[in-house]
């Protein structure tokens, strides 16, 4: 029997029952296949929709993926819509499919979407309403295309700058990450779309940082330091409403998360509560066997990850079904856990109102995919994001010059400033690149030479450059990283594995090297704009440039974000989210390292946190003073939070945003804690002369000791709270019971 039992105009959109359906449709509901090329499998949509009505597959990742072929708005529309059909007419219950796209910064592996900072970019701004804006935004794009799960926010916490992924990330601070990750999810799950969009926590519980930053590559930290760091942004994350968590690849304390029991069960949903989906990161469950070898077969990792917790293997295809029934069949699965996975996987559909109308209106598509006012908003981020780390005076750029020289490999590639998960070739009319928005926004009397001088790793025609150069008035040189995901891939568009980018590599390639000597041996005024997703070791750069702007991937709207900034018609107020090496070798480089002793003197031992740029650096085009740290009360029960307020003001002479962060150390604990921790950010925004009292709340937990088991509790003592060049204490009077 196929066709729904039940229809849209009856009202009946309740989610069926899984005592009434088969094994066969309670498994499929457990699998998801996916469209385009996949190690040897490269499934058609027609492959897709048979999926679905043979094997009742209810999940389908079609587009807004890196392997889908398909990228038109308009079609994706249409793919989901017929999609659609299939799993409501052309089965027995009718279930609506869930369609997953990789959407962390926009609906970005769509033609013509608005594509928003990368994570650290975006923590720059230390405005998660930029965030929440963001998701919003990505959100209403995937609805209008039929995607209705986001594979984001990432919540994982950098500790690594090698590591590939470090620009999905908001950066070293689990504070911050912790405020972001909540701020997308609210975007994400907003009932203002009407119907909202599923968000994915990941990678659960600890990915990045992973031994080497190789990508995947174990996570070998004490469960105290698991969570300390990792977890805080999964628990903002699940308290905000993520309908979803991913599990991470690796393993964590000698467990691979996508089988573990210990991480799924007993801490996921047993101890932080989440009672939404589990769904498995693509390759997570072949992993299992193929590479951890905690499992024998394909059968054993599926009984092992469901065992475990997970509820849905992404993109399983029918051998995963195939798997799940015979496994029930042969007693190995009790069918009581599929049907309590089907049923979260139902109520995740229900919720999301696709029993009501799994539907979209392809006509509408157009005027909401890369709409005007998303871009705007994309423009708001990308500026804000924008990071001054040095400035002699050259910036910001008078409307009077002559002549400009733009250069570098990053200088007029839209795709370099979108960065992974993202299409690779853009429509150069749905962004603009530096050298446009420096075009667009040069006086009339200004001449703009462009020359490239260098691609990321090869030397184009410096003596052009050099002689571009010494003509201009000014020369603008970006620099930086281009288009790569997961390990610095794929080798077609990136290079070989092992050229730059690389995890051995922070330092810039010999060529993009040889463009800024080439330019600062002429003496012309060098301005660096560095578009990268990590941070970078630039001690050469930053002692030879005039003026150094920090730009991580801006997006979209980059071009003309940076030119803003560049001619003073947007302040720079981004502060790192990141430390910034000196190099490679001096990692790891974390403001909240632990404290340890220096066995042969302080004097002896080098300094333990000595970045190039440390974290929150970030310079502007007036002044700020910041006096008079206080607390709402200096002795505290061991309950309270912490009520903290600075006095900030504009000294200079143009109007700005500052971003304050505030930080506790605990002068006695019963545990070795870190040298300081992140404890609040806020931002102000003043005109010359103008004050203002900025006012965070510490929340009790911040001031929390993490034992070896992962519970936390107040202990009695000293604090002292800092910000800038401020500080003060906080006493707590008793001890907290544990919780």
């Amino acid at each position: 029997m196929t066709g729904r039992e039940h229809s849209y105009e009856s009202g009946d959109y309740a989610a069926p029952d899984p005592a009434n359906m088969t094994l066969a449709e309670k498994a499929g509901q457990l699998v998801g296949a996916y469209v385009g090329p996949l190690g040897d499998v490269d499934l058609s949509v027609d492959d897709a929709a048979a999926l679905v009505r043979d094997e009742n597959v209810g999940t389908v990742a079609a587009f807004g993926i890196g392997i889908s072929p398909h990228r038109n708005p308009e079609r994706l529309a249409e793919i989901a819509n017929r999609l659609q059909r299939v799993a409501i007419e052309e089965t027995r219950h009718g279930i609506p499919l869930l369609l997953p796209v990789d959407a962390v910064h926009g609906h970005a592996y769509v033609d013509g979407a608005t594509v928003f900072p990368h994570g650290l970019g975006v923590a720059a701004t230390r405005n998660p309403a930029n965030e929440r804006m963001a998701s919003d935004i990505t959100a209403a794009e995937m609805r209008a295309t039929g995607a209705n799960q986001a594979y984001g926010p990432t919540c994982d916490v950098a500790r690594d700058p090698r590591w590939g992924r470090t620009f999905e990330t908001y950066g070293e601070s689990p504070l911050l990450c912790s405020a972001f990750s909540r701020a997308a999810v609210r975007g994400f799950e907003s009932i203002e779309h009407s119907p909202r969009v599923a968000a994915t926590a990941k990678h659960f519980p600890a990915y990045s940082d992973p031994a080497g930053g190789e990508d995947a590559a174990v996570v070998d930290r004490s469960s105290s330091t698991v969570h300390r760091l990792f977890i805080p942004p999964f628990v903002e994350a699940i308290d905000a409403g993520a309908s979803v968590v991913m599990p991470c690849y690796n393993s964590v304390d000698g467990e691979p998360a996508h089988g573990s029991r210990r991480y799924l069960t007993e801490l996921l949903r047993e101890r932080l509560g989440f009672d939404g989906a589990i769904v498995s990161d693509w390759g997570g469950i072949d992993h299992l066997h193929e590479d951890h070898r905690v499992t024998a077969s394909q059968r054993d990792s599926a009984r092992t990850a469901i065992d475990a917790g997970l509820d849905l293997i992404s993109i399983g295809r029918d051998e995963y079904t195939a798997h799940i029934r015979d496994l029930v069949e042969a007693g190995e699965l009790s069918e009581r856990r599929i049907d309590e996975a089907v049923t979260r996987i139902l109520d995740l559909k229900q919720s999301l109102g696709l029993f009501e109308d799994p539907y979209v209106d392809v006509e509408t598509v157009k005027s909401t995919v890369g709409s005007s006012d998303h871009r705007t908003a994309a423009l708001q981020a990308a500026r804000e994001s924008q990071t001054l780390l040095e400035n002699d005076g050259v910036l910001p750029l008078s409307d009077d010059l002559d002549s400009i020289l733009v250069a570098g490999p990053n200088a007029d590639s839209l795709r370099n400033q979108f960065g992974g998960w993202s299409v690779q070739t853009p429509d150069p009319t749905t962004g603009s690149t530096v050298l446009d928005g420096i075009v667009e926004r040069a006086g009339d009397g200004t001449s703009v030479r462009y020359e490239q001088g260098a691609t990321l790793r090869d030397q184009r025609d410096l003596e052009a450059v050099g002689d571009a150069a010494t003509d201009a008035d000014v020369a603008v040189v970006a620099v930086g990283e281009g288009w790569y995901y997961h390990e610095f891939g794929p080798t077609e568009l990136i290079g070989p594995t092992g050229s730059f980018p690389s995890r051995s590599l922070l330092e810039l390639p010999d060529a993009q090297r040889d463009l800024l000597e080439t330019v600062n041996e002429t003496g012309t005024p060098m301005v660096v704009v560095a578009i990268a997703g990590r941070p970078l070791a630039l001690s050469w750069t930053a002692d030879a440039a005039n003026a150094l702007v920090y730009s991580y991937y801006p997006g979209s709207e980059g071009g003309e974000a940076i030119a803003n900034v560049l001619f003073g018609d947007h302040n720079p107020s981004g502060r790192l989210p990141i430390s910034v090496p000196r190099s490679a070798s001096e990692l790891p480089t974390n403001f909240n390292h632990v404290a340890h002793p220096t066995p042969i003197g302080a004097d002896e031992h080098p300094d333990t946190y000595d970045p190039l740029y440390e974290f929150g650096y970030g310079e502007s085009y007036t002044e700020f003073s910041c006096r008079d740290l206080t607390v709402a009360n200096s002795r505290i029960g061991p309950a309270e939070s912490v009520t903290a307020s600075i006095t900030v003001e504009n000294v200079g002479n143009r109007a700005g945003d500052r971003a304050v962060d505030f930080f506790l150390r605990d002068e006695v604990s019963s545990r070795v804690r870190p040298v300081r921790e992140h404890a609040g950010f806020a931002r102000v925004s003043l005109e010359p002369g103008e004050s203002t009292v900025a006012e965070v709340t510490i929340p009790n937990e911040s001031l929390a000791v993490t034992d070896s088991q992962g519970r936390s509790r107040v202990e009695p003592g000293v604090f002292e709270l800092s910000c800038e060049n401020c500080s003060t204490t906080v006493t707590v009077e008793q001890t907290n019971a544990r919780r």
